[in-house]
């Protein structure tokens, strides 16, 4: 009997309480269609009573089915209704409920009970600091109520919230609020009526004492919509309600700039965010109720920083624009995932760029692409933005889908032109609005609307890996010739790449004059191919993937006297960064390896030089530009490396070029200290460059920069400066760090965002204890494994520290193993995205890699391991 039409489990795993493999290949459309459905919800902390109600239809565009499958996990249900009658013949495979159904149309009514305050996994309904919220994406509706619980299933919903007035006086859920009363006995209740189908994982609900900033926006046709920002009730002064202006101010600039730049519109009469502290990831776009993070919601110049700032403004548009790409288009199937994450990243990597520096936008996004992605790109959890197979589909919310996906698009943009781009995104939006598409949709969507031929280029798609181009310029005569290669290196599974289109924006300089003639753009599709240039009488200077046009890694054939041109002189912001980064990095990989140059570390301090003396360049493009290359990024460009080599090899350049520099660090600290505090961009890159400059001076004259820093700690008065002031000084064996690492403490008492930051400045603090330090943080009354940004502030920035995670007798490595361990039982989601650190052994020298390799068949042979962990631990081991 063919009782599910789920996404055919296509093999067994070898194990029998693994879960199976799922394979994109065997999706098949639902058996049924839900196209409508009610909640009620009689809300309580410890017991809340969920009636579900699913007018479910035939489906004539898929396979006949016998019976319904609805999705559980964790619930029992307490009664089963079949069209109005007690249903019989219900059975449960697992956690889910089977249901035969003999007819075309059916209403099928569940009751279930759930436990808000025992769900430490912060999937489905949880409770957090006394208010009831949900989190649906991936498969959270599940741990709800019984629900067909896939993307492709659209439903829309209306919901009835009940509980006692006192406890929850706010309650929220999709869509427009349709009527509200008081009952009896001090209970209260809302009913909400969302008009558009959306699937079950864009469900949401939330209760509790809740306070809101509250503004309006005009769309424009004439619309106006109800904005409101909730937050927990404080009394007195210095609540959170006081730091959601930013946010406002956000959502507002998001709401235009999608008008402006995509023509879409917001289709419903009330948007609401509400701020949750115990959150697994950053935010989730549900439908007219999106809910976050408090970490991108609460900023004031006092507790955020300028990035904590910037943070805030990106992760609220992105879920904003989740409206259309996610929410009115959202993904047939979680193969799908970037079809919806790519484009939404892109999206608000574009509105960012609108809002603030372009060029330093960009950097920071290649920046952190480099140092998360491509080492994922190169490890053994390697897969394409569009997986082909997963057992645990939270593995799969990764840098590869989100930021590799992103860069995917961009691509398309960079080889269509804005105007032609924006013609396939409005022909997407209107072939599949209301409807689960595939990237596959808008694929065909760029080549129609935009007039591109994507053939070739849907291998970005299907193949795992990063790209690796050879690049090599000749001079003859007056012509000058670019040859290219390229290669995809195997991952696992896909021994063997087939060559991609890669975009390469570039231009020719005159060495004589400075200037280029124009910027060219060329597509390299094969293995090998060579360009021509005509018009150069003597060779001209290479600028190669300007803007960072294709995310790849290029091997040039380019001088060092070229690269400190480039770094004075090129007009593209990221090519000159990166003519910066590409000579530290070809310094710095030769020092690890015991051979550093010091024609090239020359060459560097004269580059520095000219970035600290050009006064065209503004601060905050001059601070992007003396930032050296990251340690895992570095790591990254050796066939195998030495983690204690690399940092000793990059903080011996710092040191070097402190003491170079030092009076014009001085001097550069002086000057930006100057400089009063404000959000506009001057002031911004002053205090950007503070920090900086304190940076190398405190590899170089530590007791100087011990002086400074506590000054500029004592002195400051934005968080800004305070931070980057105590980072510097917790990495020194100084007094003042003691001192001021308490003082921090004891000002932000109370303020779980700031004592976050407590926690993280010393976790990735460069001082030779850092890792006895986390050990005697994790004891601390303020932290706990029950809530996930705490145990990231410690455990994440630690892994994230080389110097520290490293320790040669694999100490660091034992630490984040067992955190896993503890962590895993009570939120295995949070406790697997700490095993990837553990899976680059294979890239570390012989030592090390076995240590690592050691902690992780540890963690295989644990007894009970979740889902989420023990996958990828299995892919880490190979």
């Amino acid at each position: 009997m063919d009782i599910a039409n789920d996404p055919i489990i296509a093999d067994a795993a070898s194990n029998p309480h693994d879960p199976p493999t799922i394979r994109r290949g065997d999706y098949r459309p639902f058996g049924w269609l839900v196209p409508e459905v009610a909640l009620d919800f009689s809300l309580g902390i410890e017991r809340t009573i969920v009636r579900s109600r699913l007018a479910v239809r035939r489906n004539d565009a898929a396979e006949r089915a016998a019976a319904i499958r609805l999705n559980g996990d964790g619930i029992e249900p307490t009664e089963v209704l079949l069209d109005g009658h007690p249903a019989s013949g219900w059975s449960r495979d697992g956690d889910d409920l089977i249901l035969p159904l003999a007819g075309d149309d059916h209403l099928i009514e569940i009751v279930t009970e759930v436990n808000p305050a025992a769900n430490s996994q912060l999937m489905g309904l949880y409770a957090s600091n006394g208010m009831l919220c949900t989190q649906c994406e991936a498969e959270g509706f599940r741990r709800i109520t019984f629900f067909p619980d896939r993307p492709d299933v659209l439903s829309t919903y209306r919901v009835r919230m009940s509980g006692p007035k006192a406890q929850f006086p706010v309650l929220l859920s999709n869509g427009n609020c349709v009527a509200s009363g008081d009952g009896e006995a001090g209970e209260h209740w809302a009913e909400w009526h969302d008009p558009w189908p959306k699937p079950s994982y864009l469900f949401a609900a939330v209760a509790g004492d809740l306070v809101a900033n509250r503004d309006s926006f005009t769309t424009m046709n004439g619309r106006k919509v109800d904005l409101a920002i909730w937050v927990r009730a404080h009394d007195g002064p210095g609540g959170d309600l006081e730091r959601t202006g930013h946010a406002m101010l956000a959502l507002k600039n998001s709401m235009k700039w999608d008008e402006e730049v995509f023509g879409r519109e917001y289709d419903l009469d009330l948007f609401n965010i509400v701020a949750v502290s115990d959150f697994n990831m950053g935010a989730m776009e549900n439908k007219g109720l999106n809910v976050f993070n408090t970490r991108y919601v609460l900023a004031d110049p006092e507790t955020a920083t300028d990035a904590d700032y910037d943070g805030v403004e990106g992760v609220i548009a992105h879920e904003y624009f989740h409206n259309w790409s996610g929410n009115r288009v959202t993904c047939r199937d979680w193969f799908q995932l970037s079809l919806k994450e790519g484009f939404t990243v892109l999206r608000d990597q574009l509105f960012s760029q609108d809002m603030g520096s372009e060029a330093v936008k960009r950097i920071e996004d290649v920046r952190v692409l480099r140092s998360v992605q491509f080492p994922e790109d190169s490890g053994p959890l390697a897969h394409p933005i569009r997986p082909d197979s997963y057992r645990e589909i939270s593995n799969f919310y990764t840098s590869t889908v989100y930021n590799k996906g992103a860069e995917v698009i961009r691509m398309m943009r960079t080889m269509a032109g804005p105007d032609a781009f924006r013609k396939g995104c409005d022909l997407y939006f209107e072939r599949h609005d209301g409807e689960a598409a595939t990237c596959e949709d808008f694929i065909r969507a760029m080549e129609d609307g935009a007039g591109l031929d994507l053939g070739q280029f849907r291998l970005w798609y299907a193949q795992a890996g990063t790209p690796q181009l050879q690049a090599r310029l000749e001079h003859s005569g007056d012509t000058a010739v670019l040859h290219l290669s390229q290669s995809v290196p195997a991952t696992p599974g896909q021994p063997v790449k087939q060559p991609m289109p890669v975009p390469l924006r570039l231009a020719l300089f005159d060495r004589d004059s400075g200037c280029h003639g124009g910027e060219r753009l060329i597509v390299l599709d094969k293995a090998d191919d060579s360009f021509l240039f005509e018009g150069f009488a003597s060779p001209p200077v290479l600028s190669l993937n300007r803007g960072f046009s294709a995310p790849v890694a290029i091997e040039r054939e380019v001088s060092e006297e070229d690269l400190v041109f480039l770094a004075a002189r090129d007009d593209d912001p990221f090519a000159r960064y990166e003519a910066m980064q590409d000579l530290a990095v070809r310094y710095l990989t030769a020092a690890a390896d015991g051979h550093g140059d010091e024609a090239t570390r020359a060459a560097i301090g004269t580059a520095f030089e000219a970035v600290l003396a050009d006064g065209a360049l503004d601060d905050l493009m001059r601070g992007e530009l003396m930032i050296l290359p990251g340690e895992a990024y570095l790591a990254e460009q050796m066939l195998v490396a030495d983690p204690a080599a690399i940092h000793g090899a990059r903080e011996g350049l710092k040191c070097w070029l402190g003491q170079r520099l030092e009076s014009r660090l001085v001097a550069l600290h002086e000057r930006a200290s100057a400089v009063p505090f404000g959000p506009d961009a001057a002031a911004r890159g002053a205090r950007k460059l503070k920090t900086q400059a304190l940076v190398y001076l405190a590899a170089a004259a530590p007791a100087r920069a011990a002086a400074l820093a506590a000054a500029q700690y004592r002195g400051a008065d934005n968080m800004t400066d305070r931070q980057g002031a105590l980072m510097v000084l917790a990495g020194l064996d100084c007094a003042e760090r003691g001192e001021l690492l308490a003082d921090f403490k004891a000002r932000y008492a109370g303020n779980a965002l700031v004592t976050d930051k407590w926690f993280s400045i010393q976790a990735a603090s460069l001082h030779p204890q850092a890792l006895a330090h986390v050990r005697e943080l994790a004891q601390h009354p303020d932290f706990t494994l029950h809530n996930p940004n705490r145990v990231r502030s410690l455990y994440m920035a630690f892994a994230a520290n080389p110097q520290a995670f490293h320790t040669a007798d694999g100490a660091g490595y034992r630490l984040i193993a067992d955190l896993i361990l503890a962590l895993d039982p009570i939120n295995p989601q949070t406790a697997a995205r700490f095993v990837p650190p553990l899976g680059r052994w294979r890239r570390i020298e012989a030592g090390r890699s076995a240590l690592m390799k050691r902690e992780l068949e540890r963690l295989a042979a644990a007894p009970g391991l979740s889902r989420d962990t023990s996958e990828q631990v299995a892919r880490s081991l190979g």
